[in-house]
């Protein structure tokens, strides 16, 4: 089968590899249909963090089940499903209480290769989330977004719940690459009233007007920060921050903006770790991680965007072939495009 393969930063290949084979417990293989690329492979991708040479790549996908493990019982050949990014068993104290990315009986980066024909995922029965019908019911908008709740639009969400994101609150989200649109789709589910997107970038801004952002912060640094506040009640600052960037100094603007009392709702990816003593001094909380994707899309997104609700898969500005894996990293590293969609296989 066709999948993409890590060479050296700044490079892939889809090469031809073997299609996985079902040898363990719960366990199931799937014809991927779409599958993505994140913000996150572009640290590897870059070369800022390490990736063994020849590894498999990609972490986000929809696809078809096409055999399972003789344990499985909730998942069957045929099934259509979102294929997460996470692993979580459902039954331990971390993924009970929503947070499947920390499951504790199921080892870290399990599962990979999901920029491929085929993959193997487990856990099978907890991890992967029936999607009604099959690829074919759907349009070409419809499967993007499906695909989206693989990952950024579970993330964006994530983001939001992790600030405590209530009814009428005022709150500003960093980063406007396709986790922090998905948080603005996120806060406003909860219910968010003013939803300040901080964004440089007109064509996506535009379209986080569109998800429901209600302000557009273009400054930088001191300018930003002002620009913010101006906005919040006696220019105290926001009630929710969410962080969807990673770096240190997203972080510390983040706690120059919330109020005191304030949760910043950290996604972002980060490399280092940013001073607390502003933290502190303002009683601002910092909380977030590894986000949760089979739970909320249970609860609430894979319906959302069933009902027509959210269309996160605008956050896909261009799309690619597998054989063009290349075009579609480079196009993400270089800002041609929000996020790239992979079209794997036909309906």
């Amino acid at each position: 089968m066709k999948a993409s393969v890590f060479l050296k930063a700044g490079e892939l290949a889809v090469k031809e590899v073997p299609k996985p084979e079902i040898d363990g417990e719960d366990q199931a293989i799937i014809r991927v249909v779409r599958s993505s690329v994140c913000g996150s492979d572009l640290w590897w991708f870059r070369g800022i963090s390490n990736r063994p040479a020849n590894s498999l790549t990609g972490h986000e996908a929809i696809g078809v089940v096409e055999e399972v493990s003789s344990d499985v019982k909730d998942i069957k050949p045929g099934d259509f499903v979102i294929v997460p990014f996470t692993h979580g068993c459902g039954e331990c104290v971390a993924c009970r209480n929503g947070f499947e990315g920390n499951c504790v009986r199921i080892a870290a980066q399990m599962n990979a290769g999901y920029q491929a024909e085929y993959m193997k995922y487990m856990p099978a029965n907890n991890g992967l989330v029936k999607i009604p019908g099959q690829p074919s019911d759907y349009t070409d908008e419809q499967l993007a977004s499906l695909q989206a709740l693989s990952d950024v639009m579970a993330t964006g969400f994530y983001a939001a719940k992790s600030a405590e994101v209530k009814v009428g609150d005022t709150l500003a989200v960093i980063g406007d690459g396709a986790v922090g649109l998905c948080g603005v789709i996120g806060a406003k589910l909860l219910g968010a009233k003013k939803i300040i997107l901080l964004s440089h970038h007109a064509d996506r801004a535009e379209l986080g007007k569109e998800f429901g952002a209600t302000d557009i912060v273009s400054e930088r640094g001191d300018d930003a920060v002002e620009a913010v506040l101006k906005l919040t009640e006696d220019n105290a600052g926001v009630d929710a921050v969410l962080e969807c960037v990673g770096a240190v100094s997203a972080i510390e603007q983040a706690g120059e903006i919330a109020r005191p009392g304030a949760v910043i709702g950290r996604v972002g990816v980060p490399q280092t770790e940013p001073k607390s003593n502003q933290l502190f001094l303002k009683n601002v909380g910092l909380r977030g991680g590894i986000a949760a994707v089979t739970k909320p899309d249970k609860e609430i997104l894979l319906q959302a965007v069933l009902d027509g609700k959210i269309n996160p898969g605008k956050v896909f500005t261009k799309s690619f072939d597998l054989d063009h894996i290349q075009e579609a990293y480079e196009a993400m590293s270089n800002r041609e495009a929000i996020k790239s969609l992979l079209i794997v296989s036909d309906k």
